[in-house]
């Protein structure tokens, strides 16, 4: 039995080695790899984030930023769409997006102590938003579908995240509310043509 024990420590500790890198650098990478469950989308972009936020204000934060995101992108298709079908989504996504930043800062504003929200967009959405600048017309109106089917899943997963997993039962109320609302713009975003 002694024996057993000494060979079952040996290999934990040559796997263990194996696995060790002694570049930190490398061994960072290798720790995002293995925690990114993304999903890859169409168009070759990682269509989920890898680190959904569990924190109040992280949550707050990437709720603020798909806010913005979803105005902005949205008035750009009211200036720049060709489709009747994209320009009514993207006046229901500015109507829909400014209320739930609403909803969002009263509820971050009454927790105690109050958070302030950071709308800052992240790299994906701001390249998603920089992807729809130069269109016009027909191709658009078809980046403008795909970046919104891209946003709305990244928003759900965020909101299925909180809701389940999230240290804030306001927000995680909140988050759960806008389940059904992202779900529905997601389904609609995806019969964009």
């Amino acid at each position: 039995m002694r024996l057993l024990m000494v060979m079952l420590t040996g290999t934990v500790l040559c796997v263990s080695a194996c696995n060790r890198s002694d570049n930190p650098d490398a061994a960072a990478n290798q720790d995002v790899a293995m925690s990114d469950n993304g999903v890859m989308g169409d168009n070759g972009m990682l269509a989920a984030p890898a680190a959904l936020p569990t924190t109040a204000q992280g949550f707050a934060d990437a709720a603020a930023a798909s806010d913005k995101f979803e105005i902005e992108s949205s008035q750009m298709a009211q200036a720049s769409g060709q489709s009747a079908a994209v320009k009514s989504f993207a006046k229901q996504m500015i109507s829909a997006h400014s209320a739930t930043s609403a909803k969002l800062k009263a509820a971050v504003s009454a927790m105690s102590p109050p958070l302030a929200p950071n709308e800052m967009l992240n790299p994906d959405q701001q390249a998603l938003l920089d992807g729809l600048k130069g269109k016009t017309g027909a191709e658009f109106d078809a980046a403008y579908a795909s970046a919104q089917q891209t946003a709305h899943q990244k928003t759900l997963d965020a909101l299925n995240n909180y809701a389940s997993q999230g240290d804030s039962a306001t927000l995680q109320s909140l988050a759960k509310g806008m389940i059904p609302t992202v779900t529905a713009h997601l389904n609609m975003a995806k019969g964009l043509k």
